[in-house]
């Protein structure tokens, strides 16, 4: 898309000001309108038809996370990225669960928030790093579900993960660190390091989220 057109949803206006002035200062993108309620924020979605909201969650009438959902069931080619100063992790799932695209703290730097609003706006999915942990946890324990497709897949490991790959993976998904591991394993940290890194090299994931996300779709433990 050439512009992106963004409708903000703040109850304060001081921060609706702020990021509409970040917004306007960078090129291809266009903040179109601004809500200070829920309600009001779903009536200019219905006029404006935006590519993002950004919206924060507790607002009156309509908290944030009722907008995103009311929003995904009327217009569901509208990304909805969250921005508020909670990560608590009640907040965070029921973002999830309701369809938000991103999460994003009120403490984030400039470039980390634009880059958020790009990602989900190009259609990909941006959670901050503390809300990443949140997410990793309840996926782990079934409380958010992924939105990946589920291929069809042999019951057998398509990666070949050797036993310790297998040691590895399972101490990562518990959000294990690599001196954790180490010691978990009775290795050295430098042979946790590399076990790590070829585990997400041969499982072609990038982060910790992409790698949760393979593991229960092909039932790796």
């Amino acid at each position: 898309m050439d512009v992106i057109n963004v409708v903000l949803a703040d109850d304060h206006v001081l921060v609706r000001d702020g990021i509409k002035a970040l917004l306007e200062d960078q090129d291809g993108i266009n903040v179109v309108n601004e809500a200070s309620d829920g309600v009001e924020a779903i009536s200019i979605i219905n006029n404006e038809q935006p590519h993002v909201l950004i919206v924060d969650i507790r607002m009156p009438n309509k908290n944030g996370i009722e907008v995103v959902g009311e929003l995904k069931q009327t217009h569901p080619d509208v990304k909805a990225l969250v921005l508020s100063m909670h990560d608590s992790e009640e907040y965070v799932v029921k973002s999830i669960q309701a369809g938000a695209d991103g999460y994003m703290l009120k403490g984030a730097s400039k470039d980390e928030f634009l880059k958020a609003l790009n990602t989900v706006a190009s259609g990909g999915k941006y959670f901050t790093g503390e809300v990443s942990a949140i997410l990793l946890n309840n996926f782990v324990s079934g409380n958010v579900d992924a939105e990946a497709p589920k291929p069809q897949i042999n019951k057998e490991d398509p990666f070949k993960l050797t036993k310790r790959e297998k040691q590895i993976l399972e101490l990562v998904l518990q959000l294990k660190n690599n001196k954790d591991i180490a010691k978990e394993l009775d290795i050295s940290k430098r042979t946790a390091e590399v076990h790590r890194f070829n585990l997400m090299k041969k499982l072609e994931v990038k982060n910790l989220m992409e790698l949760t996300n393979k593991a229960k779709e092909y039932q790796l433990i």
